[in-house]
C-alpha cells in the first residue's frame, strides 16, 4: 500500500503564545513557522508526491502553500477528519492555566478516557483520523499504484495518535510521542502491518541540547519557554496537550 508522509504545521502564533488553539479561527504561522514552511519544498524535493491532503485550519494551509507553489501539478485535498482535536471549552485557553484542571491528569495518564467539555473525546479524535488515513491509502493506491507516496498536513495530537495506531500502541501510551512543528513523520502501510519510517524528523538536532536555566521571575522568559521544546524534566513528565510549541 501507499506511503504516508505526515507533516505537522509550522510553528503558529498560538504555539508562541502558549495557547491551546484547537479550531479557533485566525491562528496563523508565526515568523519561524513561515520559515519552516518555506524550507519544506527543499526537504521533500527528492520525494514524488501523488497528492497532498490538509487539515482545513489556516496554519496547515499556510504550511503547505510553499510546497504547492513549487509543485503546481500537485493536487490538494482538504479533509476535516485530520483537523485538530475539538478541545471545546478548552480552546484558546492558556496551557499554563489548563495544567491545573482535574481533567488534565486524565489527558496525560489515561487519554482514552478523556473527553473535552463541549468538545470531543480523544478516542473519537484518533478514530476519525485513522479512518481518514485508511480511506486515503486505498484511494491513492487505486489511483496511483502501491508504490505511491502522499502527504497529509495535520496537528500534533492527530499525528501522535496516528503513530500510536501504526505502532499498535494503545492510545493511553500516545503521550510518549513527540512531534515538532513542521516535522516529517513517515509511515509505510502494507497489507499486514504499517512500518514507521520517520518520526518527527526536522533535520535539526538543536532542540536536543541542554537548555540554559530560566530567569526565575521573568514573565517574558516564561512566555518564551512555550516556543521551545519542553523536556520531561520541565513538565514533570507530562506531554504538552495539542502537540506543544516544539523547537524554536
Amino acid at each position: 500500500m501507499a506511503t504516508l508522509i505526515l507533516v505537522r504545521h509550522g510553528r503558529s502564533t498560538a504555539n508562541t503564545a502558549g495557547l491551546l488553539a484547537g479550531w479557533t479561527p485566525g491562528v496563523a504561522l508565526d515568523e519561524r513557522g513561515a520559515e519552516q514552511a518555506a524550507a519544506l519544498p527543499g526537504r521533500l524535493a527528492a520525494v514524488p508526491l501523488a497528492a497532498a491532503v490538509s487539515s482545513p485550519l489556516q496554519r496547515c494551509r499556510e504550511t503547505l502553500a510553499p510546497l504547492l507553489a513549487a509543485r503546481p501539478e500537485l493536487a490538494l485535498h482538504t479533509d476535516d477528519r485530520i483537523g485538530e482535536c475539538h478541545y471545546g471549552d478548552w480552546s484558546n485557553r492558556k496551557l499554563s492555566e489548563l495544567s491545573d484542571e482535574p481533567l488534565m491528569k486524565i489527558v496525560q495518564q489515561h487519554p482514552s478516557a478523556a473527553a473535552f467539555p463541549g468538545g470531543e473525546s480523544m478516542r473519537a479524535m484518533q478514530a476519525r483520523a485513522v479512518d481518514a488515513v485508511r480511506e486515503w491509502n486505498a484511494r491513492i493506491e487505486e489511483e496511483h499504484g502501491s508504490d505511491a507516496v502522499f502527504l497529509m498536513c495535520s496537528h500534533g495530537d492527530i499525528i501522535k495518535s496516528l503513530v500510536a495506531d501504526a505502532l499498535g500502541m494503545h492510545l493511553d501510551l500516545f503521550q510518549r510521542i513527540h512531534v515538532d512543528p513542521c516535522s516529517v513523520t513517515a509511515v509505510r502501510y502494507t497489507p499486514t502491518r504499517p512500518f514507521l519510517l520517520r518520526l518527527g524528523d526536522t533535520g535539526d538536532f538543536g532542540s536536543l541540547a541542554p537548555r540554559p536555566a530560566r530567569a526565575a521571575d521573568s514573565a517574558d522568559s516564561a512566555a518564551a519557554d512555550t516556543a521551545t521544546f519542553e523536556s520531561a524534566a520541565e513538565t514533570g513528565g507530562n506531554a504538552v496537550v495539542g502537540g506543544g510549541a516544539g523547537a524554536a
